[in-house]
């Protein structure tokens, strides 16, 4: 349970899955391991065999919550909610007790008041640490950065720690008011979908790459790196404002069929593999460190091509 709701949003669950594997296909955890029992088929099987939570510990751990298995699944499992709840069920009980204590202190920073017609930025902790990235990030959306990036809220949130509803409240506070949110880490959407029914919820990348000035910057020498976890939530209209964007700037990307490659789940040497590239542009500044692990090649977020 999350904050006294649950993750899944009322899809289909593990009882309809028929084995079908295209999940296996688009899993990173797949490609690190090529064990089944650590994909969402092999979690969705092992329920429908009487498994327990406790049981799949170790191939929940695995998941990156990609959210890459939902677009595939033609029977519109619920993936994703499945593997939070799961992870829900075995939250250790002295982590949920730090969390609690963590969360309740009364320091933590509150978001900004804001206004009706406000644009509120979510960043991640890469983005909040560079000055400039995100000062330019927020000149190109017109908009203010949240406060409280609620940091501690996400991690409990892909960990299956319930959120104490005062913390919750504390980060609501201000994003209530803005008109628009804006996420680096499209993981945000689906517990502020549940929260804030009915606010416009829109992922950092495709924000920045809409803008013609931004767009104008994209190299066809360039490999651009999609942020994932937004990409998967909205698959059927992100699929085409990113063929559009290779159309118009003939750029590589992360994908392969309708998978995207994730280099902060170790792909960073296979995404590289093959391409013939000057610079890497990522939407979420966080996967930077993946590729300077990889390669040479220079890496700037997408909120910076506008400078260039």
């Amino acid at each position: 349970m999350f904050g006294g709701e649950k993750h899944s949003t009322g899809r289909k669950d593990h009882a309809e899955c028929s084995g079908c594997s295209l999940c296996l296909l688009v899993c990173p955890a797949w490609r690190s391991a090529h064990d089944p029992r650590m994909t969402p088929e092999g979690r969705a099987k092992a329920l429908q065999h009487g498994a327990t939570a406790a049981d799949l510990a170790g191939s929940l751990e695995s998941c990156v919550l990609c959210g890459a298995c939902e677009p595939v699944c033609p029977e519109n499992i619920d993936l994703v909610g499945m593997t939070l709840d799961l992870r829900a069920r075995i939250a250790d009980t002295e982590a949920v007790e730090a969390t609690n204590r963590r969360m309740a202190e009364p320091d933590t920073p509150h978001a900004p008041a804001g206004t009706a017609s406000d644009t509120v930025l979510i960043p991640g902790r890469a983005l909040s640490a560079d000055a400039d990235a995100l000062r330019r990030a927020l000149q190109l959306i017109e908009g203010t950065a949240c406060g409280d990036e609620g940091a501690d809220i996400l991690a409990a949130f892909a960990a299956g720690v319930p959120i104490p509803p005062a913390r919750r409240e504390r980060f609501l506070k201000g994003l209530r008011r803005a008109r628009t949110i804006v996420v680096e880490d499209g993981l945000w959407l689906r517990p502020l979908a549940q929260w804030l029914p009915g606010m416009r919820v829109a992922g950092l990348g495709e924000a920045l790459s809409n803008l013609p000035s931004v767009r104008a910057g994209v190299r066809k020498s360039d490999l651009y790196v999609i942020e994932p976890r937004a990409y998967h939530a909205d698959y059927e209209r992100l699929v085409k404002h990113y063929d559009r964007l290779r159309a118009d700037r003939d750029c590589a990307f992360n994908l392969d069929l309708q998978r995207i490659a994730i280099p902060a789940a170790g792909q960073a040497e296979w995404i590289l593999k093959g391409l013939e590239v000057d610079r890497i542009v990522v939407e979420r500044l966080d996967d930077a460190a993946a590729f300077a692990g990889a390669c040479a090649l220079p890496v700037v977020h997408v909120a910076q091509l506008a400078d260039h």
